[in-house]
């Protein structure tokens, strides 16, 4: 609250104030937790980026090992090496192939539940990006009406007339703090909505790419 005082007297004196100082300074005590949230967002925005993806979901190595062992009839090299694997399409490929003695129609049963199952884990850890989005505005609108009742009860203290740099600080935190509530929430939900498409694509080409695999052990038709 001083700091964002200071910048007043600043500005009523003509000097140049960055608007740098105003969003780092100007927000309090929720402003730097608002701060903190961002640099926590864009962190793991970095990482999910480098972990959900195609060559991590549906690595075209693994994919072609199995193919290979399937063709040689190796079934239980190709049980070992998939249970081995960390990757989605070894998993649900493996999820089938354990249920192989049950018939074709249980090995399709068991590789969707596999998917469902690992698409709803990958969704679910990005979940705490929704979270953000959701907090950082609530945030904002915290310090906005911490701000505004400060505001309020400097006009009261004056008695009606308050001086305009006892009011700037805590103005200032009620619009800092709403501004930066939306560049937590902004970048979030954007990111947690590219994520969670990027997952639901990969792990649909991930389910073609296994019944493509599987595709030997369906019965011929006579």
């Amino acid at each position: 609250m001083m700091d964002l005082l200071m910048i007043a007297v600043e500005v009523k004196k003509g000097a140049d104030v960055p608007y740098f100082d105003i969003l780092v300074n100007g927000g309090g005590a929720i402003g730097y937790i608002l701060w903190a949230m961002n640099f926590i967002v864009i962190s793991l925005s970095i990482w999910y980026f480098m972990q959900i993806r195609r060559i991590n979901i549906i690595p075209e190595m693994v994919r072609a090992q199995i193919e290979e062992l399937f063709e040689a009839k190796q079934y239980r090299e190709a049980i070992d090496l998939t249970e081995g694997q960390p990757d989605f399409l070894s998993y649900i490929v493996h999820a089938s192939l354990t249920d192989a003695s049950h018939g074709y129609p249980a090995m399709e049963r068991a590789m969707e539940e596999a998917a469902d199952e690992q698409t709803a884990r990958l969704v679910r850890s990005i979940e705490i990006l929704s979270l953000f989005a959701s907090i950082g505005p609530m945030l904002g609108l915290l310090g906005t009406v911490w701000g505004m009742i400060g505001a309020f009860f400097s006009m009261v203290n004056s008695g009606g007339a308050p001086n305009p740099a006892e009011l700037a600080p805590k103005i200032g935190v009620a619009l800092v703090t709403t501004l930066l509530g939306l560049v937590v929430a902004i970048p979030a939900m954007s990111v947690y909505s590219m994520l969670k498409k990027n997952i639901d694509a990969y792990t649909s080409e991930g389910v073609m790419a296994a019944q493509e695999l599987i595709q030997n052990f369906r019965p011929s038709k006579r």
